[in-house]
């Protein structure tokens, strides 16, 4: 227990911390340390942890705090108020307001903290004196921007650890970090106050969940992230790629990757195309084949046979 709060203040947040019943605690993290944010994934048995007032005037931290739960309830107190925590949402809180989060089935969550300055210039100077609750569950309705941020912390943790083996690519911190930060402005200041790189990882969210979906266009994109669909391809333009053009090549690269997964290797290519957004297999093979210089079907086989064309 003593490690595991050491750990915490040293790489997170300071916390009071305590079991709910006499067995060990079981606890891991992983944390990834940008200029401005943190983050962290954090998983552990059935725990309590707190900040109140005495405690936070000996450990003052000056952060907001982002919680994703991704697995059981949590209950959360603050003064005057109370909430349940299912999986699929986050809640935002000043770190420096008193607070209890308990976890009878254990924790299993992502963090996102900012310093209170950098948020206050976020959000407009106002402060956070309750806490924010908002979904970002896959499966259901959500709010857009935090469901982007969800997937741009769990990425970013992914490839920057890697589970102690080289990552496939590298983490760009500093795309990490704008879009993260761009992306909760988007969530605390308000509808207009967003900036083209905050709509555009919104954006890019959008399509990466409805790549199957072969009525997926631009229009679709721009009413998800709340813009006009001018307005998205400026956003896009500053990227040097109109809308549609990304959504095509996001189809492609996805149907290439399961052409090349051997766990997919029976799956008609008819059923690949389809699986990304592809109605037509004729269009996808013209298209796959313009793309990247060989069919479909050579592709599944290595494409040794093949001349790669550049891009």
């Amino acid at each position: 227990m003593e490690l595991w709060s050491i750990h915490n203040a040293k790489a997170l947040i300071a916390l009071d911390i305590r079991t709910m019943d006499d067995s060990p605690l079981a606890a891991a993290e992983i944390n990834l340390h940008f200029p401005s944010i943190k983050l962290a994934q954090v998983r552990g048995s059935a725990q309590v942890i707190e900040r109140n007032e005495r405690f936070i005037r000996r450990h003052p931290m000056d952060v907001i705090g982002v919680f994703f739960a991704l697995a059981g309830e949590a209950f959360f107190y603050y003064p005057g108020g109370f909430e349940t925590l299912r999986p699929g949402q986050a809640v935002i809180y000043d770190a420096d307001r008193p607070f209890m989060r308990g976890f009878h089935r254990g924790v299993e969550e992502m963090v996102l903290t900012i310093p209170r300055e950098e948020y206050l210039a976020l959000s407009g100077g106002r402060p956070l004196t309750k806490p924010v609750v908002v979904d970002f569950h896959d499966a259901g309705p959500s709010n857009r921007h935090m469901l982007a941020l969800a997937r741009l912390v769990r990425e970013a943790l992914a490839t920057g650890t890697a589970g102690g083996a080289p990552a496939a690519a590298p983490l760009d911190a500093r795309a990490v970090e704008a879009s993260s930060l761009e992306l909760l402005r988007l969530l605390v200041a308000g509808r207009g106050a967003g900036t083209p790189l905050g709509y555009l990882a919104s954006a890019r969210c959008f399509i990466e969940e409805h790549l199957a979906d072969p009525d997926l266009c631009p229009a679709r994109v721009a009413d998800a992230v709340g813009i006009s669909e001018r307005h998205l391809t400026r956003v896009f333009a500053e990227e040097a790629e109109p809308p549609g053009a990304y959504v095509l090549r996001r189809r492609l690269e996805r149907a290439r990757s399961l052409l090349a997964d051997e766990g997919e290797r029976t799956t008609p290519i008819a059923a690949v195309a389809a699986r990304c957004g592809f109605s037509s297999q004729a269009y996808f093979a013209r298209v796959f084949k313009a793309r990247f210089g060989m069919t479909p079907l050579a592709a599944r086989r290595g494409g040794a046979d093949t001349l790669i064309l550049p891009d």
